[in-house]
């Protein structure tokens, strides 16, 4: 799971975003500083405010020092070190406000980069030095959570790393890194993990060698356990499987750390685990209940040992059993599913029922702590919020969709997550009905409808879930008729025109042209690549709402002109970068700035190594092309020739298949094979035709039969991918471009084992890289069944959500909506008016055959 989202989810209810837009003013730490003096630059920048001495010029890497800090101490450490690092005119930058160091503090906030208050940049080690003296003894004293990914000075609140003091970027895997110079000005990783490590060309300075003397010595320290695997990981600490050495017990320990993995109240991991070990020792005996053992402390962490558990996650189970997932699936196997994943609530209703015995509240039920084993018995396992019934506590942590709301106290708390675990087992997508309740009725009645279950059953949903009062999500809960109308599940939407309307208005509501990063909402990565790009940002979602017939928007194309001038992208790709931007102003005609975009960022190609699509030179070469053809400039193919060239030079040494799935149509081999494609039609030579086979035989090699019996991307051991980004749409997306260009290829026969993979009733996410707008899109390029093809339709309306007149979805995880082409409603405008209208849903790609409706 990424982690970076929870941090995207304090901010606003609704959308992704930094936390700067609904802050209040005594939440901003400026408000107890002084003013910077004069000589000085300020600059806010995401969740960091810079603050620049003017005249200092700091090397591009170098020993950085950070400084922890408490949510309640935060002031006091931020305002002592503001006054030394001024009057010495030294770099720094702090987190803007109380409330984003909660959050990045919090439980599943990302553990790498958890802790950090302040960086400091010294100049050279000579200051590196003095400051880390001088520092740590105007903080002595202060507490703050440990830094994983730094070495600690002394015993205090200051740590230390090497790394980047500017942004440089590198690709891996597909992906965009942070990065540094080795020794011969070559980028390499900036490696930004739970652990210290120092690139191995650099020297650890002298005055810190008693500190990372002391670091080994408290690693080395006698551990009463002998960890044999970890189980999990959180900000708050680790959960590992262990033997005991003393008598070789296999126990499950789990690990606490201070200060970190907070909850909105400021409780830390410790407090709970010790909370826990009570919890646990009340419920001894408990059957389905972990039996506990001791708790102890080893080098600042606390731990708790505990019995193994057998089983696995509920949600494993259900990814493993659920039958709605599979291309095609008999109506004696839905009704097998029902009865035995009824036996299973019962099973966890008579554990709850115990516990509540025991004056108990388990107040963190969800599918990640319900194991169920092989004979489909169940336990429960993490009861770090529970608490006794006369506490009258409130949940301060809980998973997305489980968590009680407000109103609900007590054994309550309990009551209201079965109810939710009762909805999941049968439609796992309670993450929508916490963000619009509107949903929960049309999601119960599929339930019943589908699976048979009764009157009873869904009555106890109901009652379980129901608000006592109003949610506070504004126009969540004001969609007109109409839009409420169309939402249904058992029937196709009659009226696609209608309905693409519905979604562009959303989209086009959700604006904020007064803001410069970002113009609409959409996925996180729009914080990393920038508000402007093809994926994430505003020309994929202008290139939608053009394509989908709802219209160009001149105010809304000013803000991605005066975007692109005032911060333009991180790289030239076509997905996150330049070049997508660079398609879209070219084809709504303003041709110079696509044109200087194009130019200023060619220097950068020949370092670009990826393959891909999305970031890499495939996505490049065929926006080459597209150049070519629209300004008949063969400079511009003989560039993406050049490119194709790389790629075929690459294809010939590309290693074998790993455990992590790549294949797909923006990491992995099926965006060259597009690009060799299209190379054979402009140049009429075989060898790109043969080429291109053979980088879909790569990603082919990468796919497996599926538990379902379709041919699906593999992920690892058992989990596999039918999605477009990664996974088996994405080749066949491109599988049909050579089918309509060279049908008699023998490659083309594995066209349809690909397209059955798209066909399944039940898929967690609307989108269209990763969810069902992207397997919508694939049947109608690729001539599928029409009955598959108004399924999917049909139930887009699981996921739609009434939002200012118009029709919204949820984004990555599901926690808050999304309009950007990548994972959220532009995404699904364009595969609706793929089926609607036979436009092509990405470009590059032939139109569908299939009519309109």
């Amino acid at each position: 799971m990424d982690l970076r989202y929870e941090a995207y989810c304090f901010a606003d209810r609704l959308f992704y975003d930094v936390q700067s837009q609904d802050e209040t003013v005594k939440d901003d730490f400026s408000q107890a500083l002084p003013p910077v003096p004069e000589g000085w630059t300020q600059a806010d920048r995401n969740i960091w405010r810079h603050v620049h001495p003017n005249g200092v010029v700091l090397p591009k890497q170098g020993w950085k020092i950070h400084v922890s800090a408490t949510v309640v101490n935060a002031g006091e450490v931020l305002l002592a070190s503001y006054a030394y690092l001024v009057e010495r005119r030294i770099p720094f930058k702090y987190l803007r406000t109380r409330s984003i160091v909660l959050a990045r503090n919090s439980k599943y906030a990302p553990r790498e980069a958890s802790g950090k208050l302040i960086t400091i940049y010294p100049a050279d080690e000579s200051e590196l030095g003095r400051v880390l003296a001088e520092l740590s003894e105007i903080l002595k004293g202060q507490a703050g959570a440990y830094i994983l990914s730094d070495l600690r000075y002394g015993a205090g609140p200051l740590f230390v790393r090497y790394g980047g003091f500017v942004e440089q970027w590198l690709e891996m895997d597909g992906k965009r890194v942070l990065a540094i110079e080795g020794p011969d000005g070559a980028l390499v990783p900036d490696q930004r993990k739970p652990v210290f490590w120092v690139p191995d060309w650099v020297k650890v300075p002298a005055f810190l060698e008693e500190h990372l003397a002391a670091r080994r010595a408290g690693s080395a320290e006698e551990f009463p356990y002998r960890v044999l695997r970890s189980l999990h990981f959180s900000n708050g600490g680790g959960v590992y499987e262990a033997v005991r050495k003393a008598d070789d017990a296999r126990v499950v320990l789990k690990e606490a750390r201070p200060h970190a993995g907070l909850d909105r109240e400021n409780t830390d991991a410790v407090a709970r685990l010790r909370r826990e070990h009570e919890i646990l020792t009340r419920l001894a005996g408990v059957p389905g209940v972990p039996e506990v053992f001791e708790r102890f402390s080893a080098w600042e962490h606390e731990f708790m040992a505990m019995s193994e558990v057998p089983g696995r996650p509920l949600g494993q189970w259900l990814g493993h059993n659920y039958p709605l997932t599979h291309h095609e699936v008999a109506d004696e196997a839905v009704t097998a599913y029902a009865e035995r994943a009824l036996k299973l609530v019962a099973e966890v209703e008579r554990i709850v029922d115990q516990v509540h015995e025991r004056g108990v509240v388990f107040c963190d039920l969800h599918p990640l702590n319900v194991l169920v084993d092989d004979d489909d018995s169940v336990s429960l396992i993490d009861f770090e919020l529970a608490f006794e019934v006369e506490e009258d506590r409130k949940p301060t942590l809980g998973s997305p969709g489980f968590q009680a709301p407000p109103d609900r106290s007590g054994f309550e708390i309990d009551e209201h997550a079965l109810a939710a675990l009762r909805l999941y087992l049968f439609l796992p997508l309670n993450t929508v009905v916490e963000l619009a309740p509107v949903k929960l009725r049309s999601h119960v009645e599929f339930i019943r409808e589908r699976f048979g279950l009764s009157d009873e059953y869904c009555a106890r949903i109901l009652d379980g879930l129901a608000r006592r009062v109003d949610p506070p999500t504004g126009s969540m809960t004001t969609a007109t008729a109409k839009a409420m109308a169309s939402m249904t599940s058992d029937v196709p939407w009659p009226d696609l025109p209608v309905v693409l309307k519905m979604v562009a208005t959303a989209v086009l509501a959700s604006a904020t042209p007064h803001r410069a990063d970002r113009l609409f909402p959409g996925d996180v990565e729009q914080f990393e690549t920038g508000g402007t790009t093809f994926g994430y940002g505003a020309a994929g979602v202008l290139h939608a709402l053009d394509t989908a017939g709802q219209g160009r928007f001149p105010d809304h194309e000013r803000w991605l002109l005066d975007a692109v001038r005032r911060e333009p992208p991180k790289e030239p790709g076509f997905i996150t970068g330049a070049h997508g931007v660079a398609h879209v102003l070219e084809n709504f005609g303003y041709h110079d700035l696509a044109e200087e975009v194009v130019r200023s960022y060619a220097p950068m190609v020949p370092d670009t190594e990826d393959h891909g699509f999305s970031s890499g030179l495939s996505g490049i070469g065929l926006n080459l092309l597209h150049f070519a053809r629209t300004r008949g400039d063969e400079g511009y193919a003989a560039r993406a020739v050049e490119l194709g060239e790389r790629l075929a030079a690459a294809l010939a040494d590309v290693e074998p298949p790993g455990d992590k799935a790549r294949a797909g149509l923006e990491h992995g081999w099926s965006g060259p094979a597009l690009l060799f494609l299209r190379l054979f039609e402009r140049t009429g030579d075989r060898r790109w035709l043969d080429t291109g086979v053979r980088a879909l035989e790569r990603d082919l090699a990468e796919t497996m039969i599926a538990l379902d019996g379709s041919t699906q991307v593999r992920d690892g051991n058992f989990r596999s991918l039918p999605y477009i980004g990664i996974g088996s749409a994405g080749i066949a997306l491109v599988l049909n471009e050579f089918r309509l260009v060279a049908p008699d290829l023998p490659v083309v026969a594995k066209l349809p084992e690909l397209v059955g993979s798209a066909t399944g009733e039940f898929v967690v996410q609307p989108g269209l890289m990763l969810g069902r707008s992207g397997l919508l899109a694939t049947l109608a390029h690729a001539d599928g069944p029409r009955h598959a093809i108004d399924r999917h339709v049909a139930a887009l309306a699981w996921h739609a959500i009434p939002y200012q007149d118009g029709l919204a979805f949820p984004g990555i995880q599901l926690r808050r909506l999304s309009m950007d082409l990548s994972t959220g409603g532009a995404g699904v405008l364009l595969a609706l008016a793929t089926v609607a209208n036979g436009t092509p849903v990405l470009p590059f790609l032939t139109a569908p055959a299939l009519p309109g409706r």
